[in-house]
């Protein structure tokens, strides 16, 4: 049976969340408050549909897809960029590969017992972060 990532998550930890940033270009101001936020991410999986919504007191992002389906995303309270993005399933891991003016973008997400683990990918830079699942 496949995984379901359908579910509210909380960070437990993070990793280099700082160069990620850098790498996106993000300003200092703005990198000194995200790198202090704890995020919470709420999934909804509806077979090959996904909404994830990453909810923080500083800012909001959500952004829905279907899997294999690429689309034009705004990395609107991130970047501010837009990129062309597709998120596939390889083995119960979302691979998700961004096109834009950044090179080596995008992120991984899968689930190991009841944590969801998160690797973003920006240029050189690799932020790790994972999830537990809250009840």
């Amino acid at each position: 049976m496949p995984v379901s990532y359908t579910g509210t998550w909380d960070m437990i930890s993070s990793v280099n969340f700082e160069g990620y940033m850098v790498a996106l270009g993000i300003d200092y101001a703005t990198r000194k408050m995200a790198s202090m936020l704890k995020p919470q991410k709420l999934i909804e999986q509806d077979g090959d549909c996904f909404t994830i919504k990453t909810i923080t007191t500083f800012r909001n992002y959500e952004f829905s897809f279907r899997i294999g389906e690429e689309f034009i995303e705004v990395t609107k309270g991130m970047d501010n960029r837009s990129c062309q993005t597709v998120v596939n399933l390889e083995n119960d891991k979302l691979v998700c590969v961004q096109r834009g003016e950044k090179k080596n973008r995008g992120w991984l997400h899968w689930i190991q017992g009841d944590e969801l683990h998160l690797e973003l990918t920006c240029e050189d830079q690799v932020c790790k972060q994972i999830y537990k699942r809250t009840l």
